[in-house]
């Protein structure tokens, strides 16, 4: 199992930790074989004292309204083409495969192991409303087509893994919708990263990791043969429901009409939504235990001035203590 915490690939975030080379002997202390690496709009800083076990392309939330040419719904949401234009980086549907295959092309550079890629569509107002203005089925559908059109002529040389959102698209909640998905990729290495805090913000009647850990592997066991596809974890979890239920069902009152404005005051209301907070329940290893991934990414968050491997730190001790101390 090939463990990593994931990362921004430039040197600021490095910085705390005494540079790349202070990251990479924090990392191994741990017992982790390197990071999972995010672009983030600019040149990648030299990281090559750390590994990088894999890459997450970058993505945009609200982008299938613009790549089927619904311009009065993109005007609606966005204020205009021209700002939509900005945003995505060119005109149409072209300018979204465009910005992926760039993206890849710098996971491929950086010699990924695996390259991971979101599945869903969400606006900034469903953000809040949780009213969805697409079904599942054709967010998988236009997700499989980008995907493929992304992938064409590519070297199988990675694992190309979809990842789960509670959003519109792929969940893991239905397996006939993960099956929908995985049919229509056309590349021979594809499979799937289950995010574990992402699926529990599918249920929000969820208190306690415990009960958590049961709807995760629940879930699993649903899937049956389409199992075998789950090649990673991002580990991490997520109890929002009390949130979600106190926080949605309509747009604030002061919502900027801005998209920028909008999407920069709807960050934090996302962030207390999908938690990426450090399993502490030691029970958590019996999801490590049935799944048996190839990649383990602690996929945390840095919170009060603690950095992330703290957080990984506080994980890795969760999953010892479930193991009887062994990891």
């Amino acid at each position: 199992m090939i463990q990593s915490v994931n990362f921004n690939l430039y040197d600021e975030y490095a910085a705390p930790y005494g540079g790349w080379k202070g990251l990479a002997e924090k990392i191994s202390a741990l017992g982790l074989d390197g990071v999972e690496g995010i672009w983030d709009i600019k040149e990648i800083s030299d990281h090559s004292p750390v590994s990088l076990t894999g890459y997450h392309l970058t993505f945009f939330h609200d982008w299938l309204d613009y790549y089927k040419g619904n311009e009065k719904e993109v005007v609606r949401k966005f204020g205009s083409l021209k700002k939509a234009e900005e945003i995505y980086g060119g005109k149409g549907a072209e300018s979204i495969i465009k910005f992926y295959r760039a993206d890849l092309e710098r996971a491929i550079s950086q010699k990924a192991k695996y390259v991971v890629f979101h599945v869903s569509d969400v606006s900034l107002e469903e953000g809040y409303t949780y009213k969805w203005l697409h079904t599942d089925r054709e967010v998988i559908r236009a997700a499989a087509e980008v995907i493929n059109a992304v992938l064409k002529n590519a070297e199988p040389s990675f694992d190309f893994l979809v990842e789960n959102q509670w959003w519109p698209g792929f969940k893991f909640t239905d397996p006939a919708l993960t099956e929908l998905l995985l049919s229509r990729v056309d590349y021979p290495r594809k499979g799937i990263m289950l995010d574990t805090g992402h699926l529990m913000n599918t249920n929000t009647s969820l208190k306690t990791q415990a009960e958590g850990i049961e709807y995760i592997l629940n879930a699993y066991r649903r899937h049956g043969a389409l199992g075998k596809y789950v090649y990673g974890l991002h580990f991490h979890q997520s109890l929002s429901g009390a949130y979600v239920r106190a926080h949605t069902g309509k747009v604030p009152p002061d919502f900027p009409a801005d998209y920028l404005e909008g999407f920069a005051k709807s960050y934090g209301h996302i962030l207390s939504i999908d938690r990426h907070r450090p399993w502490t329940d030691g029970r958590c290893a019996r999801i490590l235990d049935e799944i048996k991934p190839r990649y383990l990414t602690h996929e945390l968050a840095s919170r009060g001035g603690a950095t992330q491997l703290t957080a990984v730190k506080r994980q890795l001790t969760a999953i010892r203590k479930g193991y009887g101390g062994k990891l």
